[in-house]
């Protein structure tokens, strides 16, 4: 094969904007990247997805042979009869929909029944919960409704020139509430029980399947991965194993693991969803992670740089200051109305330094009690990967050597969701799953565990005084 023939594109359609990286397939060498950005809030004409990835992908293809997409998880695409968009998809950050996800909870039997027919109990988050939202709201948009699809499912899409049959991957339709991680098929009726009649769902395509060519952007020459959810596109990128738990430290907070059986957690603070190489990646998130960073810094008007400084002045435990970080509601636990609060002030220890410092404590407070519930679905915990925007604030790393009981690594800064749907990519062109080796730039920082128990103490009691 030809060095041209050996370029592959991932994209990643966050919340926020979408990117595009473009590698050799052999040695997973970056030759270009390319940006644009996305509108905000929390429902979105995806539309707008698609301009915007239109505006970045002609000078980026230039010699790509195969290219995937991986997109924000459980995002509402409703499509009608001819394949038109019914309503703005809402996303995932969107938590309208988290009494109806309390209705279906109950309407099938509880968390129990819930977790051993798809793996995950619905919170706000999940497609399915939108689904049962827009029948109880928009009930003429749910009769419209004659397809879903996922914002990874609505690009590949696109790009593949709108084919009558529709893909996706086991991975993003682990995240919908109504395909099953453990069985490999839909729950139609789960379908039924959210929006009141059944839909036309995407085909689950392989791991590894060629789901069609490029030819929505005049690019036959072109063939397309399945795509997959950006959870678990982040998770290829970085080849994880099991015994490997990567934080990422987003708009939202992910903790997830590698597994190779699927998990059930009645709880629902574990979804248990599939990942993007046909094995699975039990994951936690939260709504609140890098964002409590940027507002704090912008309360003590200082920027990231001066907030990590302020941040190392200060000692572990911030001098008994705990922040509860729910500052747009919570996920992971379900608390969509919740506030944040900061407990354990004193005339002493409100200073600048305890302030940023309790802000990281709080957000590593709930990441750190996602990874104690994996290990308790059965995911062993021999690493802890820091990724993600916050990750590489120079704090944030010693700080969570305080808040986790296991070597933390925080990898070289990277676009780890496109990397991962490059590497998928590869895996189609070439018929093999690739060993990067020169992905990246930078070299990893590794922090030997310091644990301060009483740091976890301190958030775990101020949390009971407020939720318990």
């Amino acid at each position: 094969m030809s060095e041209k023939q050996s370029l592959v594109a991932g994209i990643d359609s966050s919340t926020q904007s979408v990117k595009v990286v473009v590698r050799d397939a052999y040695t997973g060498a970056l030759v270009r990247e390319a940006r644009a950005p996305h509108p905000e809030g929390t429902e979105v004409d995806p539309r707008a997805w698609w301009s915007a990835l239109e505006s970045i992908l002609p000078q980026a293809l230039d010699g790509v042979s195969a290219i995937s997409v991986a997109g924000q998880q459980h995002g509402m695409v409703a499509m009608d009869s001819q394949k038109e968009v019914v309503r703005d998809a809402m996303l995932w950050n969107d938590t309208r929909s988290a009494q109806a996800a309390e209705n279906l909870v109950q309407e099938l039997g509880g968390p129990s029944a819930w977790s051993t027919a798809v793996g995950s109990v619905p919170v706000a988050a999940f497609t399915v919960s939108k689904l049962k939202w827009m029948a109880q709201h928009e009930p003429e948009n749910a009769k419209r409704t004659d397809s879903v699809l996922l914002p990874h499912d609505y690009l590949t899409w696109l790009l593949a020139g709108k084919p009558t049959d529709p893909t996706t991957d086991r991975g993003d339709a682990s995240g919908t509430g109504y395909w099953s991680p453990i069985s490999g098929e839909y729950r139609t009726d789960l379908v039924e029980l959210a929006i009141g009649h059944t839909l036309s769902l995407p085909r689950v395509a392989g791991p590894s399947e060629i789901v069609g060519t490029a030819i929505g952007i005049g690019r036959p020459d072109i063939v397309i991965g399945p795509g997959t959810g950006d959870n678990m596109g982040a998770a290829l990128a970085l080849g994880v194993q099991p015994g490997d738990v990567v934080v990422s430290l987003g708009t939202s907070g992910t903790a997830f693991a590698g597994s190779s059986t699927p998990t059930q957690d009645s709880t629902g603070f574990v979804a248990g969803f599939a990942d993007a190489t046909g094995h699975f990646l039990p994951l936690v998130c939260t709504l609140n992670a890098a964002r409590i960073l940027t507002a704090t810094a912008a309360m003590l008007n200082v920027d990231f740089n001066e907030f990590a400084r302020l941040a190392l002045t200060a000692a572990p435990g911030s001098g008994g200051l705990s922040f509860i970080p729910y500052l747009d509601g919570e996920r992971t636990p379900n608390l969509p109305d919740a506030q944040g609060s900061l407990h354990g002030m004193t005339r002493t220890n409100m200073t600048p330094g305890n302030l940023a410092r309790s802000a990281i404590e709080g957000m590593f407070g709930g990441l750190a009690d996602a990874v104690d519930a994996l290990t308790r679905a059965g995911a062993p915990v021999n690493r802890v990967m820091l990724i993600g925007g916050a990750a590489a604030n120079p704090a944030v790393g010693e700080v969570a050597a305080t808040m986790f009981s296991a070597p933390v690594e925080v990898p070289p800064a990277g676009e780890y969701v496109a990397d991962g749907a490059a590497r998928q990519a590869a895996w189609v062109l070439t018929g093999e799953l690739p060993n990067w080796t020169d992905s990246g730039s930078g070299s990893t920082r590794y922090f030997e565990p310091d644990y301060h128990g009483e740091i976890r103490a301190n958030f775990r009691g101020a949390w009971e005084r407020m939720y318990g």
